[in-house]
């Protein structure tokens, strides 16, 4: 009896190192895809594009926590720019958040997660305008040379570092712990001056594990 009992607390101990070592203590994840400014930011803002990378570490299956860095660019609308008297422009956004995620099915082929969080916002906008330009050029037979031509220069830039919050959910596909292909979209807000709120949605897909 003693000795069914040696070899199933063997067995125990066992099963639950095995187990402690299936969850990884790293986490990291990189992906891309499209923005879509909302509320007061849709009324002056074009579509644009995101970037998106983190790490972090898990503490259970289900639990982890990761630093999240994000960089997203939006054009500015063409109504705003002729009502301005510019010809271009567009806002970036860099972010730096810290985000709890919780996988809602961690063990499957598929899983669902929730994160969100809060952190550092530098939010940038520029308009420009086109202009004669000149330089220098390089020719291997004849040398250097001056050239002249048209471009879009920066006339006008505003900058400003705030702190913003931002909640999502999104789905992995592929193995458990070799890592899944996930597609996200998360809702971020920057809290800029008297009160005005900067909300966008970035919609991004990559890799993570």
């Amino acid at each position: 009896m003693r000795k069914l009992a040696w070899i199933a607390g063997i067995v125990v101990s066992v099963g639950a190192t095995l187990g402690a070592q299936e969850v990884p203590k790293f986490a990291f994840s990189a992906g891309a895809g499209f923005t879509t400014p909302v509320a007061a930011a849709g009324n002056n803002l074009d579509m644009g594009w995101n970037l998106r990378a983190g790490f972090g570490t898990y503490f259970t299956r289900e639990f982890g926590v990761n630093l999240d860095f994000g960089f997203d660019r939006m054009g500015i609308t063409s109504s705003q720019l002729t009502s301005l008297g510019y010809a271009g422009g567009d806002s970036d956004v860099f972010s730096v958040t810290l985000n709890p995620i919780v996988h809602l099915l961690p063990h499957g082929p598929v899983d669902i997660y929730a994160t969100g969080g809060g952190g550092f916002y530098h939010y940038y906008q520029n308009f420009t305008q086109p202009a004669v330009v000149t330089g220098f050029g390089f020719n291997p037979f004849f040398g250097p040379f001056p050239y002249t031509g048209v471009a879009n220069v920066t006339v006008a830039s505003y900058s400003t570092n705030k702190p913003g919050i931002d909640a999502g959910m999104g789905v992995a596909f592929g193995h458990k712990w070799g890592g899944k292909f996930f597609a996200e979209a998360r809702w971020d807000r920057i809290f800029l001056n008297n009160g005005y709120k900067f909300d966008f949605v970035p919609v991004t897909f990559g890799f993570r594990r």
